[in-house]
Formats: C-alpha cells, structure tokens, sequence
C-alpha cells in the first residue's frame, strides 16, 4: 500500500486508475451518443449496450452488472458522474492505491446494481457510474471514521449534500443504485482493512502496485471462472462449490507463491516474469472457454457479445494465442520499471518489501 496519505484539501489531482476509468467510461458512452447521432442515447441503444433491467440477473446476464456503470443517458449525466470520479476518486486512490481503488469502484457499482434491482418493483432500464462513485465516497467516509483520511467533515457535508440535491432535483435518479453502492463502497473498504492486517499474518513481503493491480485483475478473472463454474457444476446436478474452491485455492497458491518470490534476491524481477506467464495462460484459457460458445444460434439480448463471436469464432486457437502474447509482452512492458529494480537488486528489495509489510497494518 503507498506510504502517503490524502491531503486535507479539497481537491486532489487525479491518478492512473481515475484517468482509466474516465477514458473507459467517455469512449463507450460516446459510442453510443454517436450511433445515436446526438448529445443523448434512446433507451433501445442503451439496453442493447449494456443498461441494467428488471431480468438481467433471472436471465443470467451477468455482464451488465458492470456494463451499465460505463453508459450514461446523456453528455450532462455523463459530466455530472465524472465530475463525481475525479473529485472523490482521486482523494480515494491516493490513499488506498490504484489496485484496492478499482476494487471498491467494481464492488461498489456491481453490489449497487444487485441492490437496486432488487428494490424494484417494476420494469427498470438504469445506467450510469453513480453507484460506482457513491461507492468512492462511501469508501472515504469508511476511511475518515476509521481515522485513516485526512479531510474535515465539510468535505463529505459539501459532497454529500451536492449530490442529494442533484438527486433530488431529477426524478429519473435510481436512489436504490446510489444507496447501495454507497454501502458497497463503505463495506468493501471496511473488509479491506481488516484482510490487511490479517496479511501481516499470512503474506511476508508488502506488494508493489504494480503487482497488487495485475493479481487484482486476476483475481476478477478467477472469480468470474468460479461463478460459471458453479452455475454449470449445479445445472449438472453436481456441487457447485467444487469449481469455486479449486479456483480460490489456485488463487491464493499464486498469491503466496509470489509473496515468496518477492523475498529473495531478484525476486521482483522473477515475479513480473511469473504474473507475465500467468496472464497469458488466463487470456489463453478464457479463449478456449470462449471458443465454446461459437455457434449458429444468437444469443438474446446480447448484441455485444454476437460482435465478439462473430469476430472470433473463425480462427479460435489463432486469437487466443496472439492475445495470449500480447496480454505477456504487455505485462513485460507496464512493468518496465519493476523489472529494472529487480534486475538491479542486490539484496534489498525483499528486505524493505518484508520491513513495509511489518510496520503497516491495515489500509
């Protein structure tokens, strides 16, 4: 975890993990402004793309519980939501780091849909990061009560308040998705405090965040492998908590195997080498559970997903091995700097890696 804290102003400049998401989020609401011709997207496009609906979860869409953060009605919704990122992220991700910031943003924006979905009574169509940045400021008020924020109250009196009554002021506001990523928010920084004093027990070495950002990517792919695992393991008539075991416990294996690395001489270098071979088996596997898929029949309701089959279907085996090498050489190179103080190590890197982990506890 970075060793700074949140400066006690109320504006913070941006970081890496807020710059990714905004580009994210404005490239795929801007694609659907353009094929709508206009500042604004029809309610159509916006399902067609990704907004979250009544059936979504009954029919096993799954992928629109982060779709829908990443799409906005129109350029002021979509304004308003990354005016939002940038003045509570920034002061979040400096303080928890890129890797545990991304976290609470897809924990914040997944549970808010869950939540909200289940509040509804009737048909819905809702988009939008709203629950994923009130998620952002229900983080940093976890992070304030714990004593671990340095911003005065008036920070979260002004936020909180400007965003109520934008709320208040538009009655197309889904409270049930602000509410409940407010809550994810607040909850997921809670659990990630406590995992990181329980880590001076188990992990010896402090993770750099470059590391810590790939395993948590990792981590989303094993936990997406578990859960359709699972749904297929109990469809059979099997137990479908064999899958999210073995996936759990081939987790954790690579996250200590990688804690001991980290603590040897040279180790950093070994471990970028480790995630890079890692990374390219994940994106190789999920090619050929893709390849599965590849069949006449369309799927309902999932337009982007026929464009993606559409595209690979054809040559399988030849995709997946190419973006199995990108996915290693682009982990190689985002790492460029890790792997030069790995080389470079004579000793001394495992030994501050082991010292930071001893004097921080928790987030």
């Amino acid at each position: 975890m970075p060793s700074y804290r949140a400066s006690p102003g109320f504006f913070e400049v941006p970081h890496a993990a807020v710059y990714t998401l905004m580009t994210v989020t404005v490239l795929a609401s801007g694609f659907c402004f353009i094929q709508a011709g206009g500042p604004a997207a029809p309610a159509e496009l916006l399902y067609r793309y990704g907004g979250m609906y009544a059936t979504a979860i009954a029919r096993h869409e799954y992928w629109r519980l982060v779709a829908y953060g990443f799409l906005h009605v129109n350029f002021i919704h979509l304004t308003m939501n990354m005016l939002c990122l940038v003045l509570w992220g920034a002061h979040l991700e400096r303080r928890v780091g890129p890797a545990y910031f991304l976290l609470i943003y897809l924990c914040a924006m997944v549970f808010g849909a869950v939540i909200g979905n289940g509040i509804h009574s009737t048909p819905y169509l809702t988009v939008g990061a709203s629950g994923a940045t009130s998620g952002i400021l229900g983080a940093l008020l976890c992070l304030w009560i714990l004593g671990k924020l340095d911003v005065r109250i008036d920070f979260f009196a002004i936020n909180i308040g400007l965003n109520v009554a934008f709320a208040l002021g538009n009655s197309r506001i889904d409270w049930g998705v602000h509410l409940g990523g407010f809550a994810a928010g607040l909850i997921a920084c809670a659990v990630l405090d406590l995992i990181e004093k329980a880590n001076v027990w188990v992990l010896r070495c402090k993770f750099p965040e470059a590391v810590k950002v790939n395993l948590t990517l990792l981590g989303c792919v094993v936990a997406l492998w578990a859960w359709s695992g699972q749904a297929q393991a109990i469809a059979a008539g099997g137990s479908g908590w064999v899958p999210a075991l073995v996936a759990v416990a081939a987790y954790c294996a690579v996250v200590k195997t990688i804690d001991l690395a980290l603590s040897v001489r040279k180790g950093l270098a070994i471990v970028v080498a480790i995630l890079a071979g890692v990374n390219a088996a994940a994106v190789m596997l999920s090619g050929w559970a893709l390849a599965s898929s590849c069949s006449p029949r369309r799927p309902t309701g999932s337009v982007p997903l026929d464009n993606l089959l559409a595209t690979f279907c054809p040559s399988p085996v030849v995709i997946s091995g190419l973006a199995a090498i990108g996915a290693a050489a682009l982990t190689l190179w985002l790492c460029s700097k890790e792997i030069s103080r790995g080389i470079e190590d004579v000793g001394f890197v495992g030994t501050s890696l082991r010292a930071e982990r001893s004097r921080r506890h928790g987030l």
